[in-house]
């Protein structure tokens, strides 16, 4: 059953929302790993495609897409990421780059705003499923919005190897709001909860090794 999305200001959505500054202010930690990542996502994309991103932050990965495909619309659940990409959208109209097919929106997986009668060609997620409560519902929420043979595109931050480091400093970050929900993941557990929710994986890679799971996904 799908899960409605309400809006309402989570704990998570609350520390994004009051992260977006700073987050927007810090630099790419693996540039070449980053650059890899859109290389390869831009393997699958063309020019004719519709395209929808999960947890687009302040937007710099959209700003660089969306050229690439005919209509792109970049989500966060915390409005003060989309503020800040509404603002870099202005900017670089302003010098002239028009980004025609790119929309930003306040919303969730969930949220009716995002959907679209045609179905997408593809929809991205990048660093984002080990931050989502409900990644089950999310999937299969994708699954529902994509057209048949449409791609799911993630990457994700896998820390099951170091989950006896990791865990419970971000259990003691989180009491005192200095950090969001975090999801542990395994490489295989999460290629295995996109494979049962109804996604044929036909590639894989680690960019950067060797923690970020990089995974694109057909609609069986």
């Amino acid at each position: 059953m799908a899960v409605a999305w309400t809006n309402d200001m989570t704990s998570s959505t609350r520390f994004w929302d009051k992260t977006a500054r700073k987050y927007a202010a810090s630099p790419i930690k693996d540039e070449d790993a980053y650059q890899k990542t859109l290389a390869r996502t831009l393997e699958h994309l063309g020019p004719q495609d519709n395209v929808l991103e999960l947890g687009c932050g302040t937007g710099s990965t959209a700003l660089i897409m969306d050229g690439n495909v005919r209509s792109y619309l970049a989500t966060d659940f915390a409005p003060g990421m989309i503020r800040i990409a509404d603002e870099k959208l202005e900017a670089e109209k302003t010098r002239g780059k028009l980004h025609d097919g790119l929309r930003f929106l306040t919303a969730d997986v969930f949220s009716e705003s995002v959907e679209v009668p045609e179905g997408y060609d593809a929809i991205l997620g990048f660093n984002f499923l080990h931050l989502v409560e409900n990644p089950e519902d999310l999937l299969a929420r994708v699954h529902g919005l994509l057209k048949p043979g449409g791609l799911f595109i993630s990457k994700t931050v896998c820390l099951a190897d170091k989950a006896w480091l990791f865990v419970p400093l971000i259990k003691a970050m989180q009491l005192v709001g200095k950090a969001p929900f975090v999801r542990v993941y395994s490489f295989a557990s999460v290629e295995d909860m996109i494979s049962r929710t109804g996604f044929d994986i036909i590639e894989t890679g680690t960019y950067p090794e060797p923690r970020s799971r990089f995974i694109v996904a057909r609609k069986a």
